[in-house]
């Protein structure tokens, strides 16, 4: 069970957020969990493209997935 202050926080505890994705993030300038519920997915993936122009739609969808708390598998 995660807990609610490092899902807030913690970027690595959402799911499809491993080393890789969370450090694009931080590059992004999003930090914590919460400035990327605030930034949401399409502005995140936007950010990470001006940065690193090797993301593809998968970092979209496991961004999409992080923000629902899914496994971007699992999204409808």
């Amino acid at each position: 069970m995660v807990n609610l202050l490092d899902s807030m926080s913690n970027l690595k505890a959402l799911p499809n957020i491993g080393v890789e994705l969370e450090k694009r993030l931080r590059l992004a300038d999003i930090g914590t969990a919460e400035e990327f519920r605030q930034v949401g997915t399409i502005n995140a993936f936007i950010r990470i493209k001006a940065i690193d122009n090797d993301v593809c739609v998968n970092t979209l969808m496991a961004l999409e997935g992080a923000i629902q708390g899914v496994r971007w598998h699992n999204l409808s």
